[in-house]
């Protein structure tokens, strides 16, 4: 068993003694949070006995996608909607497109679908795979005039 923790925020690979917590809280050997040397986000230390149990055992369903959505890849070119959810179980995935904006809630527009598919956020385009277009449940919206 290793003692390398990755940082759930920024990614960033470090030793389990060289966190601040480790080093300068006196209750670092009774606390579960960890501190990422580099961004200084804290998280729950996954790395204690159990972790594999509760891996196991108690695996993320995706949400249910709400009967009025569809996926993304079901929209025509053009199209207007907005976000209903994320239906992966990938939260790398799903913290990945939030950086980008797409969260419950966002307005998405479906720009192109070949030859791959092409949204827009806001201000941000981004470009999917259609593995992931069809984990994106949206709901229609009426058109805007021009």
């Amino acid at each position: 068993m290793t003692d390398y923790l990755h940082c759930p925020l920024c990614g960033f690979e470090f030793h389990k003694r060289d966190t601040p917590c480790a080093n300068q809280c006196p209750l670092g050997r009774f606390c579960n949070l960890i501190c990422c040397p580099n961004c200084g986000y804290e998280f729950v230390d996954q790395t204690r006995p159990g972790k594999w149990w509760r891996r196991l055992w108690h695996r993320p369903l995706p949400p249910l996608a709400r009967p009025d959505s569809i996926p993304l890849a079901d929209l025509d070119e053009g199209e207007h909607s907005e976000l209903v959810c994320l239906n992966c179980t990938h939260q790398r995935r799903q913290n990945a497109l939030a950086v980008y904006g797409l969260v419950p809630g966002s307005r998405v527009i479906l720009q192109q679908k070949r030859p791959t598919f092409v949204i827009r956020v806001g201000e941000t385009e981004l470009a999917l795979g259609p593995e992931v277009a069809c984990q994106i449940f949206v709901k229609r919206l009426p058109q805007v005039p021009a």
